[in-house]
């Protein structure tokens, strides 16, 4: 079977050269979308655009001369330094300039420049990582219809035409008006001829014709089928559930909290949730933050609005907590949260969050992620004489008692995409991703 497929390629380019394309270069594409990364906004990380590769990554194979070796004829110009005859000694070195000077008129190679639509974008930057725990559960929205049989119609198209259908209704017509049998109207043919032929019976013969008149009549009236036996299959769209999730984003903003540590925690809710976005069709994300008090808030108070005060983790939990309750019923929901916090709480307050975080929390979410954050000038996490903060011993303790929890410290802007990747990689164990 050949298939010839003369739809137009979009937007006039060679659709099956940038898939080859694509596919042949997919490694240094792939290196470039995550470079862009660093230089992007956040806000702009999904938006496409051009990347850039090097030259050596497009060019094709091609066989030429070696540079040495081999027996050659040349044709040179006449001189007055050799005659015929005479041997020309070989160049020192390898036959090729070198050195580390640069091009005296400025001549050189671009890098290669190609443009990625959204779409390739998104596939390039996501195409390895994986929710660990993507539930579908029961779901209220529903925007996407699959189509179902739905009984017959009288109209349609010529391709849902129901044959078995239609010869019922044709049969029963037929059947209801007294439609002669073509094999009776036969019969009293080969009648006649008979009579015709032995001259027997004159009253006989003439019965036989009226008979065989009304018969042929009474066929051409009522045909074998009837544009009223039609009938076609008929489809109904029905609604398909679609997969939705809620993202709660907890943050500490008290005075602690600086805005490196902020954007930091900024740059990781929104690879979550564009993250989210690729494996969901709903996607809803709450903004709860926190001192001694939490709320919830709209996503430009969460981030910029300046806050005073101590720090109590447990309030943003209960304030999760009330949300769920209230509009995010876990068996409609796939629930996913992520805090982000400089590692700061009041001692007294460890044992209430932790009693939240075992009775209601973690059970009702697919995934719970904390990400500590710090300053740039911090000692690495893991360096002599670092001391762990309070709340991140206590997820500690959590996780290694067996609670899903993922944890991570982020000081610099560059790490939030390896640590995002660390999390989400595809096929983690279970205590993968969950240490520091």
């Amino acid at each position: 079977m050949h298939i010839v497929d003369r739809r137009l390629n979009p937007g006039g380019k060679s659709l099956a050269n940038r898939q080859r394309f694509l596919r042949r270069a997919k490694a240094l594409v792939k290196r470039a979308v995550r470079d862009t990364t660093r230089d992007r906004s956040i806000r702009d990380v999904e938006s496409g655009g051009e990347v850039s590769i090097p030259g050596e990554g497009v060019r094709e194979p091609r066989f030429h001369r070696a540079a040495q070796g081999g027996m050659r004829d040349y044709v040179l110009p006449g001189n007055k330094d050799y005659v015929e005859g005479e041997t020309i000694p070989r160049p020192p070195g390898s036959g090729g300039g070198g050195g580390s000077q640069g091009s005296p008129d400025g001549e050189g190679e671009d890098e290669f420049r190609f443009a990625l639509s959204h779409e390739e974008f998104m596939d390039l930057f996501l195409e390895d990582l994986e929710l660990p725990d993507l539930a579908k559960r029961k779901l209220a929205t529903t925007e996407q219809v699959s189509w179902r049989r739905a009984g017959f119609s009288v109209t349609g198209s010529p391709a849902n035409l129901a044959l078995t259908r239609t010869m019922r209704n044709s049969l029963s017509r037929r059947i209801a008006l007294r439609r002669p049998r073509p094999e009776v109207a036969a019969a009293l043919e080969e009648e006649i001829a008979t009579l015709e032929r032995t001259g027997d019976d004159p009253v006989r013969l003439l019965e036989a014709r009226e008979e065989l008149a009304r018969m042929q009549k009474r066929l051409k009236a009522i045909p074998w089928i009837d544009p009223i036996d039609l009938r076609y299959r008929r489809s109904e769209p029905h609604p398909r559930p679609v997969a939705q999730a809620v993202m709660f984003c907890l943050m500490d903003v008290s005075g602690s909290m600086t805005e490196h540590m902020k954007d930091l925690a900024k740059r990781f809710f929104t690879l979550l949730y564009l993250f989210l976005k690729r494996r969901y069709k709903h996607v809803e994300i709450v903004f709860i933050r926190h001192t001694h008090e939490a709320s919830e808030v709209d996503e430009e108070t969460f981030f910029y609005s300046r806050e005073t005060g101590g720090t109590i983790v447990s309030t943003a939990l209960e304030e999760m907590q009330r949300v769920v309750a209230e509009r995010y019923p876990p068996q409609e929901w796939n629930i996913y949260a992520a805090q982000a916090s400089d590692g700061d709480n009041t001692s007294s307050d460890n044992p209430r969050a932790s009693e939240l975080l075992t009775g209601t929390i973690l059970p009702t979410c697919q995934y719970f992620a904390y990400l500590e954050v710090g300053r740039e000038d911090d000692p690495a996490p893991m360096g002599f004489g670092y001391r762990q903060s309070d709340l991140w011993r206590l997820y500690d303790v959590l996780r290694q008692s067996g609670e899903q929890i993922a944890m991570r410290k982020v000081r610099h802007r560059r790490d939030i995409y390896p640590v995002f990747r660390e999390l989400f990689q595809r096929k983690q164990g279970a205590d993968q991703g969950a240490g520091a």
